[in-house]
């Protein structure tokens, strides 16, 4: 059996999952001991863990031993049902005004329970201004028994005056070596193949669990980093492209068909749909406008899916390339993708380390682009006939 992934003496269990962030859970642990604020702000880049490390907090904050992570309070905040947990998930591309005011008069009643109301707040920089504003509120006059848990990937994403009434906690991206022992100790995947799927996932826990145990995730990933030797002139470098939009789209549809029949067949069940007698006509009549309002949340949610799909297989491609850099100045750094590594010596052997960072500034404009909606399709046929100029 590997080593604990945390090296911190007497760390709740709630925080075995939390690889690589010893620091931040040092600062946790303490303020679990007597050093509470009503504000936080978790902040990393993707796959460092910031939900996971507000989420652990959350559950030793309302568990009555600190986190022990089996009492039903642990089991209730880990599945986001415990009744003073207030858990935010943006479905869209964006979170408004009047869902931010709405949320904002829940986090000010009571807890039901326990000594805290905890609102975790993931992806908050989703916040459109207007509802920064109306959190910003809530943050200047704390409830006394309320605490926000804010998730962004980083404290510039968020409105100075929300940042500066909260205590940020910065998680950097974990040791491959970390993410490998989680997943071995938690879900038995062995080792070494954990190890490689946290190279290739950079460091990203959930991503990587996917890709050493769903064969389809990693295809995806091997038609992504097809790109770079595929871009070779303009005819396949538009192929390239296409096939590129093509995958991420696959790759959101599977995730949102997962959650949106379930959630469809919920609301039928809550309006009772199928049953007869009394009212039930003037019941469907509720539910055919209730449908429609979550047709067209699970509609922004898989415009957010696929352009948060398409991202991840950008950053696969900058990660590609940054190998190729590694290579190319004889780095002892690690290579992420080493299961590519023919296809990285001949592309560092063709080109010279300025045309792979002109490469890498072509992939990051293209992340740029996308964020001001520009067509998907024309941004990434720009970024790809731009790796085949160099």
């Amino acid at each position: 059996m590997s080593a604990p992934v945390s090296t911190v003496a007497g760390t709740p269990p709630v925080f075995a999952d939390l690889a690589g962030q010893d620091r931040v859970i040092t600062q946790l642990t303490g303020a679990l001991g007597g050093n509470m604020t009503h504000a936080w702000l978790f902040t990393g880049p993707p796959g460092s863990g910031r939900s996971t490390a507000a989420r652990a907090f959350a559950g030793a904050l309302l568990c009555p031993q600190g986190g022990c992570g089996e009492c039903p309070s642990c089991r209730q905040v880990d599945a986001g049902t415990h009744a003073d947990l207030l858990l935010v998930r943006p479905d869209g591309l964006s979170y408004g005004v009047k869902q931010t005011r709405d949320l904002v008069l829940r986090a000010a009643g009571s807890p039901s329970g326990g000594r805290w109301l905890v609102v975790l707040f993931e992806d908050a920089d989703r916040c459109t201004e207007a509802a920064a504003n109306a959190l910003l509120k809530a943050i200047e006059e704390p409830v006394p028994r309320t605490v926000w848990l804010l998730c962004s990937p980083s404290a510039e994403d968020m409105v100075t005056t929300i940042r500066s009434r909260c205590r940020v906690m910065t998680l950097r991206v974990p040791p491959s070596e970390d993410v490998a022992r989680v997943l071995n100790e938690r879900d038995g995947i062995p080792y070494e193949t954990a190890l490689d799927a946290a190279r290739a996932a950079q460091g990203h826990v959930g991503r990587a669990r996917r890709l050493a145990t769903d064969a389809s995730v990693s295809s995806r990933r091997s038609a992504v980093l097809r790109v770079p030797v595929q871009a070779t002139s303009v005819g396949p470098a538009l192929a390239a492209a296409a096939a590129l939009v093509k995958t991420a789209e696959d790759e959101a549809k599977s995730v949102t068909e997962e959650l949106d029949e379930p959630e469809k067949e919920k609301l039928r069940q809550a309006y009772g749909e199928g049953s007869s007698g009394k009212g039930v006509a003037k019941a469907m009549r509720g539910m055919a406008g209730a449908m429609k309002d979550l047709e067209d949340r699970q509609k922004s949610r898989a415009t957010r899916v696929k352009r948060d799909a398409l991202d991840g297989a950008l950053l696969d491609l900058v990660a590609f390339y940054r190998d190729v850099l590694m290579l190319q100045f004889g780095a002892s750094a690690e290579i992420f993708n080493a299961d590519h590594l023919d296809d990285l010596r001949r592309l560092a052997a063709a080109s010279r380390p300025e045309s792979t960072l002109r490469r890498i500034q072509a992939i990051m404009r293209c992340r740029d682009r996308l964020t001001f909606n520009v067509a998907p399709l024309l941004a990434v046929e720009e970024m790809t006939l731009s790796l085949v100029q160099g």
